[in-house]
């Protein structure tokens, strides 16, 4: 499954469009004075203009499975990488076999690098901002993550992520290359103590072949 692109909120479309440009070193495909569209790998990501937005999202960008040190030190002097604990910056997600750092934007949207073991991704060359691959998750909030998931799966032909124990307080459709991250409201994102809040989100993905728009 793809996260083909990513339509959400922002109350400075001009702080986002510097913060994307020019610390993740992004490029801007298109820029109003209301959105900011931004290329991000193989992923479009677009802010609209909200001023009285006061919320965050949580997204995942997809780097090559053996890039997230690399990746570390590019975000040195560029954005503070968040601990998750004792001073230790790096998730490990043995079940998922992934890795991951965390990281906020200008909007205080939670973003995060994963490191996918399983994918056959492997870059030789050096880090930089082309090496993210692709948005590889979007969290979603909803009151009853299993039920929307199973709608889903039902309207769409999607799947729960079979790495992933799936539950009434969190549950993932998709697999390694895109993943829809379900959470009841209120449930802290990982791996800090913001709490989570539904907001308006619009999702245009891709799976066997099959282009899928979802709007929350």
């Amino acid at each position: 499954m793809k996260l083909e692109h990513i339509q959400i909120q922002s109350n400075n479309i001009l702080e986002t469009a510097a913060f994307y440009k020019d610390t993740l070193e992004l490029p801007i495909i298109e820029k109003t004075s209301q959105t900011v569209t931004i290329k991000a790998g193989d992923s479009i990501l677009k802010f609209i203009e909200n001023p009285d937005f006061n919320s965050i999202y949580h997204f995942a960008f997809n780097i090559p499975e053996n890039k997230l040190e690399e990746a570390i030190n590019w975000c040195k002097n560029k954005i503070d990488l968040l601990i998750i604990e004792d001073q230790r910056i790096i998730a490990n997600f043995e079940t998922w076999n992934a890795n991951a750092v965390y990281f906020y934007d200008n909007n205080g949207n939670l973003l995060e690098f994963i490191a996918r073991h399983d994918l056959d991704n492997l870059q030789i060359k050096e880090f930089s901002s082309k090496s993210i691959l692709c948005i590889s998750e979007i969290g979603i909030v909803d009151e009853n993550p299993m039920e929307l998931g199973e709608q889903l799966i039902e309207d769409h032909d999607l799947a729960f992520f079979s790495k992933n124990f799936n539950s009434e307080n969190f549950a993932a459709i998709g697999d390694d290359e895109g993943l829809l991250i379900i959470v009841k409201p209120y449930r802290n994102w990982y791996p800090t103590q913001t709490p989570s809040k539904r907001n308006k989100t619009d999702i245009g993905l891709e799976n066997n072949g099959i282009k899928i728009e979802l709007n929350f």
